[in-house]
């Protein structure tokens, strides 16, 4: 049975955190300023980064609420345990003379803890006292805009190998790392488009910081994929980790993971670790793949040292034989798998010389409906579209990827490929969603119809689309938001071939309206009604172009979960004395159709009340059972119900109504009966009451 290392990732400022085995026996002690808080959350991959080489999380410390690398973002599906960056190579004090060369040696950013000793390891790099992770985005609405961003959402850490000890009070040395002599610039890069939302790029330069020459460098990712459901499976025993089937695609250089029978029906994704590109330029990829149960295997065999990891990043395995020789039919089966993607070897890296290199983290939904075990070619289409769309990105410029800039692709005249270049869709609209009494009104601004598209420098501009998610969509085990979105209704430019030529008189407002604490101006309005109160609806707009025919681009749409409001309709706040409040479902039956499936996953509401008052619940005996606070920005949100349901925790209330998990304050779950309650206004000092029965 494999032991996998947890990861205590909630840190207090100041405070260190441990590495530790699932056995609970400590095993290593991270630095005092690691920061491992950062997650990506622009598009639909939520993938932890850290500034010590290490992504991913080990399903613990502040996960769920910090993924480790869920897909769809919200979905509890994760497809990484925890994975890192490996560097190996060779230490030379001069290539000329030979015999002066030493190794190989292998830095690691996290390995698998059955493949250390005892004392653990395998994180192996470290950062300055004080360095954090900076988050920095291209998008102008965004409070951390910054011009030198080069997508939504960028990740910016620097780290070194080149110490033996844990740099803090301890000073523990780290186990077993002889360093390379390295500095690790790092950034990565997360866009909220639709056809970009998969995959986040990894993208790192590592220099020379000795006075040696390093030789025959590969770097590449290690990863322990797990591709999962944690709503239906929670992560804890061995089991959980030994369901995972790999391949390979050589032409899309991309080693990939998926449940194969795991979660099936629950999960049905990908998770691919892609090579991107380097300068210099190395075109051939190694993609390894080994399972952890067996040791002693001479093709599956997990390293155990720095040689071993250096022929793994080869490409090879301990008997020599090369990864494309083996039956693709055992990486299919079923295993507790970790996969090895790298490229190199880099012949040479001089004292102060850097090289570059540049992989992706993809994830897809599996296409048709093949068993989940079989990963046929059909099954791949979507993993292999993702990939071909991170792959355009890395190729920006040089839209063929064919290394040169041909004619009409030196966009910016500068001569250089400029790399990390995507098509854009307009910008995604301003929304303002305000719930009400059984509908929602949705407004949005108007700053989408001047986008420019960087390819082709022309306002194309088209229309707007708007969507929304059905009652109950968010009960469902997978939660995929982004797959519960209806389309409601579009409205695009007239007089042209786009689209249906609406117009949009039905939507434009006489005048452009705001809101208090809001200095946006909303142009449009929509509304909906006949809508459940109490339930959770998503719902969001999009603004889409022309298409480029000429650079051959189909109408582009701006990011659905960029403009995306989870709301719930209710009566708003009142004081008027002749409004009665009351509670719903009256009378509550064992379950209503929103709960979950356990005491805490269980809520009533109540209604029509104050912007602040106190509730008080009562037995029919005079007991007080519980006291509620609410005012208009407080609804009970923080239940254990939304917590499940509505992770961000960003839902919009009408402000009128106030949520109840029916849990007492000694927190106890109340008994069948008839309940009490009254509600004093806390501005008036007007009291209303009223009653409401419990039946299970």
């Amino acid at each position: 049975m494999k032991t996998k290392f947890l990861l205590f990732l909630s840190i207090l400022f100041f405070s260190a955190f441990s590495v530790y085995a699932q056995d609970g026996q400590k095993r290593i002690n991270k630095i005092t300023d690691d920061d491992n808080s950062k997650y990506t959350n622009i598009g639909n991959i939520g993938l932890t980064l850290t500034n010590f080489g290490m992504y991913g999380n080990g399903f613990s410390g502040t996960w769920p609420k910090q993924p480790s690398c869920e897909y769809p973002l919200g979905s509890g599906i994760e497809h990484i345990f925890a994975g890192g960056l490996w560097v190996g190579g060779y230490i030379s004090k001069d290539p000329s003379i030979n015999g002066s060369k030493t190794g190989p040696f292998v830095t690691t950013g996290a390995v698998d803890k059955s493949s250390v000793s005892s004392r653990g390891g395998g994180f192996e790099y470290t950062n300055l006292p004080g360095s954090r992770i900076v988050e920095r985005s291209s998008l102008l609405t965004s409070k951390n805009f910054n011009p030198q961003a080069v997508s939504h959402q960028d990740f910016v850490m620097d780290f070194v190998d080149t110490n033996r000890v844990l740099v803090g009070s301890s000073n523990e040395p780290i186990p077993d790392h002889t360093p390379l002599g390295i500095a690790v610039h790092q950034e990565a890069y997360a866009w909220n488009y639709t056809f970009a939302n998969f995959f986040v790029i990894m993208n790192y330069w590592i220099k020379n910081v000795t006075d040696k020459y390093l030789d025959s460098v590969f770097v590449g990712l290690w990863t322990d994929t797990v591709i999962r459901n944690t709503i239906v499976s929670p992560p804890g025993t061995s089991n959980f980790f030994t369901h995972g089937g790999n391949g390979y695609s050589d032409s899309l250089r991309i080693g990939y993971e998926f449940d194969s029978n795991g979660d099936v029906g629950f999960t049905d994704s990908y998770v691919g670790v892609q090579y991107l590109g380097s300068t210099p330029e190395k075109n051939g990829a190694n993609f390894v793949s080994w399972t952890h149960s067996n040791t002693s295997d001479v093709i599956y065999f997990t390293p155990m040292d720095d040689m071993q990891r250096y022929a793994k990043m080869n490409g090879f395995f301990a008997d020599g034989i090369r990864l494309q020789n083996i039956n693709p039919a055992n990486l299919q089966a079923p295993s507790n798998r970790s996969i090895l993607m790298t490229a190199g070897p880099f012949s040479q890296i001089a004292p102060g010389d850097s090289i570059n290199v540049s992989f992706a983290i993809v994830c897809a939904k599996k296409y048709g409906t093949d068993l989940a075990s079989l990963d046929t070619k059909e099954e791949k289409k979507n993993l292999f579209s993702n990939a071909g769309w991170a792959l355009r990105a890395y190729n920006g410029e040089d839209r063929n990827g064919n290394g040169v800039l041909d004619p009409g692709e030196d966009l910016d005249g500068d001569g250089k490929i400029k790399r990390f270049i995507l098509p854009a869709p307009p910008a995604s609209p301003e929304i303002k969603v305000v719930p009400e009494d059984r509908k929602v009104a949705i407004y949005w601004d108007k700053h989408a119809e001047e986008s420019i598209d960087p390819i082709s420098s022309k306002k194309d501009f088209e229309g707007y689309r708007l969507y929304r998610t059905n009652a109950g969509y968010d009960l469902t085990a997978t939660q995929d938001v982004l797959g519960s979105l209806v389309l409601l209704s579009e409205f695009d430019s007239l007089n042209n071939s786009v689209g249906y030529n609406t117009g949009f008189s039905k939507v434009r407002l006489n005048e452009p309206v705001t809101f208090p604490g809001d200095t946006n101006k909303y142009y449009y309005k929509f509304e909906i009604d006949n809508l459940l109160n109490g339930w959770q609806y998503t719902y969001s707009v999009t603004a889409f172009d022309k298409g480029d025919p000429g650079n051959d681009l189909e109408s582009l749409e701006s990011s659905v979960l960029a403009s995306s409001r989870r709301v719930i309709p209710g009566t708003p706040a009142t004081s008027d004395k002749n409004v009665q409040i009351g509670v719903y479902p009256n009378p509550y039956y064992g379950s209503a159709y929103w709960d979950g499936s356990s005491e805490r996953l269980r809520k009533i509401y109540f209604y029509n009340l104050p912007a602040k008052c106190e509730i008080t619940i009562y037995t029919l005996a005079g007991d007080i059972v519980k006291r509620i606070q609410h005012d208009s920005n407080s609804n009970g949100s923080d239940l254990r119900w939304f917590e499940t349901y509505a992770k961000d925790g960003k839902q919009i209330m009408s402000g009128g109504e106030h949520a109840w998990d029916i849990i007492s304050d000694n927190d106890q779950a109340i008994a069948s009966g008839l309940y009490l309650f009254t509600v004093k206004d806390s501005n008036t000092g007007e009291i209303k009451t009223g009653k409401f029965l419990i039946i299970k």
